[in-house]
């Protein structure tokens, strides 16, 4: 089969759904690929590039398999030869319009944003991958709007404050807006109504500013869900205060398949200091500002911008249509299991299922909900609780001492019973329990490792078989017997002097 990579309908649209890079890993699928002559111009990639990959220069929408960024125009469709698969960013929850347009066609339908949340799928989600591009330019056109500097500086001519910045959601492009604005030096703070992102905030080294609210719960799909009005009007209390005290105000709240909530209003942007810049990242689905227009750059009468960009992303084209077009191989890869360059679909897949718009000329959207939680997994249930343990007497000094005597008479017991060979050996066997026991319980606990405590142990019990040979058996085993108490002794006070200066660097001066 052939797949078909178009140029892009879609006025200032500079992305492009495969590279020359992406192009290679298609065709090792056993795909033959054609481009549209000049497809990749705008996203810096030359038909020279395309051909040097192995894709054929012609018309993509006489392919079997047609990929793009965006929902291909009525006059592309028009083109496509019957049974053909297209596959691209539809948005079929917010443009029916477009899904009864492609149930009237015979052809398949394949709307990569609709990807559902799920570990499986995390490698096709384009929303995930443009979203981060899109969070990223959000603060640098902020930036180059505000023009000023963004971390705080003292220098000889004057001190600079950092710039503030509030992020209104903490999504992919919400954590990817922070994750830069905390680079750049500025002090970032984030709301957002799903209470698992306060971690992911922080992480970043922005401050998550929280608003209580009893019904708050661990998101079950991934996305913030539309709150009560209890909830809405504490939110709008705090942007009112915060409004008044950032410079720059990001926002990038979306709720699937609904217009953006709106966060923002007139009031609080009246509110804000001249030279304040307003990012609205929902603007092509509402906004989430009052004010904004989408793809405009809007300018209030206090000196506030907002910006109303809908191709953020494509402002980045090469790097957005790399990832993009690596979204694009994964959900190749899945679909063509044999990797024989036959498109294979099994609605069965929920991740198959969710993506399918149209089949054949018939609508499968919606698709069956998928349940997806991020919440944590629930603690294991509690032990039943354990009977005290009796509490331990400390041993009284009487005990102990009479514990001492209770072993010397026992001992002397038995030196009194046992005939003259066994003595020496009992009496070597006492004195080596008796300073091994000191030599370990003298080496502080943070380092009586096994093998500190096994080699002191040794030591001891050297250097009391050393002192009972000396002065027997001649010249040669009393000498022996000094030198072997020398070096015992060496490696016990050598190790209670490593010890005593290891512990020296901890102490508090």
């Amino acid at each position: 089969m052939r797949i078909g990579v178009v140029t892009e309908a879609a006025a200032g649209e500079a992305r492009v759904a495969a590279t020359p890079a992406t192009v290679g890993q298609l065709r090792k699928l056993g795909y033959a690929v054609v481009v549209d002559p000049g497809a990749g111009e705008r996203a810096g990639f030359a038909d020279e590039a395309y051909a040097a990959a192995g894709a054929a220069l012609g018309d993509a929408l006489d392919a079997d398999i047609v990929l793009g960024v965006d929902a291909l125009s009525a006059a592309q469709l028009d083109r496509l030869r019957p049974g053909a698969t297209v596959v691209g960013i539809l948005a079929p929850r917010i443009r029916p319009e477009l899904v009864a347009d492609l149930s009237r066609r015979p052809i398949t339908a394949l709307a990569l944003d609709a990807a559902p949340r799920i570990s499986r799928a995390q490698s096709l989600d384009v929303l995930s991958s443009m979203a981060n591009i899109a969070g990223y330019r959000a603060v640098v056109e902020a930036a180059h709007t505000f023009g000023r500097f963004f971390t705080g500086q003292v220098t000889a001519a004057g001190k600079v404050p950092p710039a503030k910045v509030l992020v209104c959601g903490a999504g992919v492009a919400g954590l990817a807006a922070i994750g830069t604005a905390v680079s750049l030096g500025a002090v970032v703070r984030a709301t957002d109504p799903r209470p698992e992102v306060a971690d992911q905030v922080r992480s970043l080294g922005g401050e998550y500013l929280s608003i209580e609210d009893p019904g708050a719960e661990v998101s079950a799909t991934g996305y913030a869900q539309e709150m009560g009005q209890d909830y809405q009007a504490r939110e709008a209390q705090l942007y009112a205060a915060q409004t008044q005290d950032v410079d720059i105000v990001i926002t990038t709240a979306l709720i699937p398949g609904r217009p953006a909530p709106r966060l923002i209003s007139a009031d609080m942007v009246a509110s804000m200091r001249p030279g304040s810049v307003v990012v609205d990242m929902a603007a092509a689905n509402g906004g989430n500002v009052e004010g904004s227009v989408a793809g405009e750059v809007v300018r209030t009468g206090n000196g506030v911008t907002i910006i109303g960009y809908t191709d953020l992303a494509g402002r980045l084209p090469a790097q957005a249509s790399q990832l993009y077009g690596t979204n694009l191989v994964n959900l190749m890869k899945l679909l063509t299991p044999g990797k024989d360059g036959q498109l294979v679909l099994d609605e069965a897949d929920v991740v198959q299922r969710s993506l399918l718009v149209v089949r054949d000329g018939e609508s499968r959207w919606p698709p069956p909900a998928v349940p997806v939680s991020a919440a944590p997994s629930p603690p294991p249930a509690a032990a039943p609780p354990r009977p005290p343990e009796p509490e331990r007497q400390p041993v009284s000094p009487a005990r102990r001492m009479g514990g001492v005597l209770g072993a010397a008479v026992v001992l002397f017991v038995l030196l009194a019973i046992s005939p003259a060979a066994l003595t020496v050996h009992l009496t070597v066997f006492a004195l080596a329990i008796v300073i091994g026991y000191y030599v370990i319980r003298n080496v502080h606990h943070a380092l009586h490792t096994p093998l500190m405590s096994v080699t002191n142990a040794i030591s001891g019990i050297i250097v009391v078989g050393a002192l009972v040979q000396i002065g027997q058996h001649g010249s040669a085993i009393t000498v022996i017997s000094c030198m072997a108490i020398l070096v015992a002794s060496i490696n016990i006070f050598g190790g209670f002097a490593v010890t005593r200066r290891m512990l020296g660097m901890f102490a508090r001066s």
